[in-house]
């Protein structure tokens, strides 16, 4: 069972992204604000060789690096998001797929839109229905940083999770 699980997951996630996370998420003192008053899950299920982790709700994006896929790193988090879904049916999530700046805003928008359709597709794997979680695509429209690198760029190749009220 978990095989056929992880294998269908693998295959969604293949499919779903065509780029994947540079960094992770920085704290709060990088100057983006947490979420305020979303509950803490508990622990998950560890898998074999990993210990369970404390994964809180107020981790909403998914970084990819240029030209691949949902990192594994991530899991963890659409996991609590898709428990989260799962447990509470009256909530509602806007997923924003989102890219940097290069290419052209057509292959951006429709980048941003696979980005964001990936993530409702492991959402829906992880619990929520598919009537709770919306995918839409900003493509270069709303990058969190404006210079021309790496390191910038990398800030900007992700996928936004925002409850109804966040948005």
């Amino acid at each position: 069972m978990k095989k056929a699980l992880f294998s269908a997951l693998t295959v969604a996630l293949l499919y779903g992204c065509a780029s994947t996370p540079v960094e992770t998420e920085k704290p709060a003192a990088s100057g983006a604000e947490p979420a305020q008053g979303l509950p803490v899950s508990p622990p998950l299920a560890a898998r074999p060789g990993q210990p369970a982790a404390q994964i809180d709700l107020s981790k909403r994006s998914v970084f990819y690096d240029y030209d691949k896929y949902i990192k594994d790193e991530y899991r963890p988090v659409l996991q609590a998001h898709g428990k989260y879904l799962a447990e509470n049916r009256g909530k509602k999530m806007l997923i924003q797929g989102n890219c940097d700046e290069r290419g052209s805003r057509e292959y951006n928008i429709a980048l941003g839109q696979r980005r964001a359709e990936g993530v409702r597709r492991m959402l829906v794997l992880m619990g929520a229905t598919e009537k709770q979680v919306e995918p839409v695509s900003l493509g270069e429209e709303k990058p969190r940083c404006s210079d021309h690198s790496e390191g910038c760029w990398s800030q900007n190749r992700r996928s936004d999770m925002l409850y109804s009220g966040e948005y």
